[in-house]
């Protein structure tokens, strides 16, 4: 494939040509987020309108993507072909605007995915996606999910592996497993972290509407406007952070009275270690990271933070702590599969395995040990997983080994953060009752209702018995 520009040549829209840009990095690495991609710096010199549209397409292409190519496949003369990857994203563009999208013109669509292969140096293969994306404009677009649904039907229509569908009906039930498919469907809202009533009054100043947090008081959804364009945000004021991602965060603070120092075993890209910092005044937190560039990005944020003096920042391995029984806190926010996140990192579904499920309990067990041994108090272990095997199966497999430790009922701190404030009254109450026996808390997708669409998490806090 030829060097390509790094702006959209003639014939091509720019939100179109950058939704093909990062789709093409994001099939031709394994380490791709589209989340983070969408934030990339050279995205703001777009036009709303066309940042908007770039979002779209890539999100929504991500989405319907084991769709789209079942549907390209049956066009091909030889379905089983490997495309060339730059052949395969125009495909797949030119298709999700076609079947997914109700305001694009065909014409736009097929015109610009062909322009999209003959950039990419592919003038010959430009007529073959010109043939397959005239053929897929005249089909019907899919057919609606059936009311009762077998998990084969599920999956198709929601464009999920079968596998995990499966294992969603297995553990939570058909029902609660749609609403997991559906939620991973749809655009997921923005949330905000406040710091400051004072930042929310300058927001509103520049046309920013929000509306109430669904489950935490200092967390708002953004309704309409651009806050990436805001001093605000830009200083560091306010923040882009899911409201689960916050609640981890408001839980773990809620832990232990007064803790002296904390521990964030797997901290970037930080928006948990600063609120960490925000709730413990009196603290000192200790932030690492081992991956080399998340921790220079994690480095960044911390030192722009008025927190930066209260918290050190250090490339370590989280199984391997460099101090034993030193910390009161410790949070293990550990790497995961992610299965709770599937509507705002839509990739995970394309490249997780089963095999994966086993690789992770291996390291998060390791580095549930790693926390234990440096904790002198209490332990918060929590993913964005939906998975047993990296949630309750690790937290069980731990403590099995570990004399002294044991576990206590989430309940305990939301009705300490439910005293103090902290949650909205309908969020606390939705939190209760998503507790499990074993004291620990889970959250499916879409499981809150319509009003709080947070992503799925699971947290569990653990106790060094005295």
């Amino acid at each position: 494939m030829r060097k390509l520009p790094r702006k959209a040549p003639a014939g091509i829209t720019p939100a179109r040509y950058e939704a093909f840009m990062l789709l093409l990095e994001m099939e031709n690495s394994s380490h791709a987020h589209a989340d983070e991609l969408l934030r990339r710096p050279r995205l703001s010199e777009l036009s709303t309108l066309d940042r908007n549209l770039c979002t779209t397409l890539v999100m929504g292409t991500l989405r319907w993507q084991l769709h789209i190519d079942s549907a390209i496949r049956t066009l091909l003369s030889k379905p089983n072909a490997r495309l060339d990857s730059a052949i395969q994203i125009a495909l797949r563009l030119g298709t999700f605007q076609l079947h997914y999208l109700d305001r694009i013109p065909a014409h736009a669509a097929i015109s610009e995915s062909v322009n999209l292969a003959k950039i990419a140096g592919h003038q010959h293969a430009s007529r073959m996606v010109n043939a397959v994306l005239r053929r897929i404009a005249e089909r019907p677009r899919p057919a609606s999910l059936p009311s009762s649904p077998s998990p084969e039907q599920l999956a198709e229509a929601t464009a999920h592996p079968l596998w995990l569908v499966e294992r969603w009906a297995a553990n939570y039930g058909l029902e609660q497993a749609r609403a997991i498919c559906e939620h991973g469907q749809q655009q997921p809202e923005l949330s905000l972290r406040l710091e400051s009533r004072e930042a929310e009054a300058e927001l509103a100043v520049n046309g920013m509407q929000l509306a109430p947090g669904a489950i935490l008081t200092d967390a708002r959804r953004i309704l309409n406007g651009d806050v990436t364009a805001t001093e605000a945000f830009q200083s560091g004021r306010v923040r882009i952070q899911e409201e689960g991602s916050q609640l981890i965060a408001e839980l773990s603070g809620g832990v232990t009275p007064l803790p002296r120092r904390i521990l964030d075993c797997c901290a970037a890209p930080g928006g948990k270690t600063l609120i960490l910092a925000e709730l413990n005044p009196q603290a000192q937190i200790t932030a690492c990271e081992i991956n080399l560039a998340r921790l220079e990005a994690l480095k960044a944020r911390i030192s722009a933070s008025p927190y930066a003096t209260r918290i050190e920042v250090r490339q370590a391995d989280a199984a391997e702590p460099e101090e034993i029984d030193s910390y009161d806190l410790v949070l293990a926010d550990v790497p995961c599969s992610g299965t709770g996140t599937l509507g705002r990192n839509p990739e995970i579904r394309h490249r997780l395995q089963p095999a994966d499920l086993v690789r992770h309990h291996e390291r998060q067990c390791a580095i549930l040990h790693g926390a234990l041994r440096a904790s002198t108090g209490r332990v918060i272990y929590s993913t964005c997983s939906l998975e047993p095997e990296e949630n309750s199966a690790v937290v069980a497999e731990v403590l099995a080994q570990s004399p002294g430790w044991r576990q206590i009922p989430v309940s305990e701190v939301i009705k300490k953060l439910q005293k103090e404030g902290r949650l909205t009254s309908q969020g606390s109450e939705r939190l209760k009752n998503a507790v499990a026996p074993d004291g620990s808390l889970t959250l499916l997708p879409g499981s809150l209702g319509p009003e709080a669409p947070t992503d799925g998490f699971f947290i569990a806090v653990l106790e060094k018995q005295k």
